[in-house]
């Protein structure tokens, strides 16, 4: 018979439940809304917390302070949410970023090589000048403060108040580009 007494207290624990569900949920969908674009990803989201909110009430230990609970356990969702498609884009980009992907490795012909090696030499230094003059902004600044000046990434982010990804990224892009513009430049001094 002992078993049947909680019933009760748990009926309670259900309305209790039920009415914080009620007088949250629009509020809380709300404050998805403005961090999430995507309807259905805020719905998403949205279920996702009130399935949480669920599963911790009928935990032993209740939730003391449910409306705090349920704002903190959605901005989690949401930048899990965020998390898992930056990382899905980025694997979609085959992104790595190691040594290779943010240097340009230019080979130049030594100066004292001749007057062939010279000419060579001038001919990919002019090359690489258009090609720079060819970058957006941002990443031609990151590339010359980074490359040729000599700068370290925390220093630049530091200065900017740009994230050192954001930088890694803009300075990916420039040598990307510039490997490219510069393979033909190359090429033609081969012909």
């Amino acid at each position: 018979m002992e078993l049947w007494k909680p019933l009760p207290e748990m009926a309670d624990r259900n309305l209790s439940l039920t009415a914080t569900v009620l007088r949250e949920r629009s509020r809380l969908m709300n404050f998805i809304r403005r961090r999430v674009r995507n309807q259905m990803d805020a719905e998403d989201i949205l279920q996702e917390v009130l399935y949480a909110f669920v599963e911790a009430f009928r935990l032993p230990t209740s939730v003391e302070h449910a409306s705090a609970w349920l704002y903190q356990v959605a901005r989690n969702r949401i930048i899990d949410r965020f998390r898992k498609r930056r990382e899905e884009l980025l694997g979609d980009a085959d992104w790595n970023y190691d040594a290779q992907d943010t240097r340009l490795d230019l080979a130049l012909p030594p100066a004292d090589a001749g007057p062939e090696a010279e000419y060579a030499r001038a001919a990919l230094m002019q090359a690489l000048h258009e090609a720079l003059d060819e970058l957006p902004e941002e990443q031609r600044d990151v590339f010359i403060a980074h490359e040729i000046e000599g700068r370290s990434f925390r220093d630049l982010s530091l200065q900017g108040s740009i994230s050192v990804n954001t930088l890694l990224a803009r300075k990916r892009y420039a040598v990307i580009y510039l490997r490219s513009r510069l393979r033909a430049a190359y090429e033609e001094l081969e012909d």
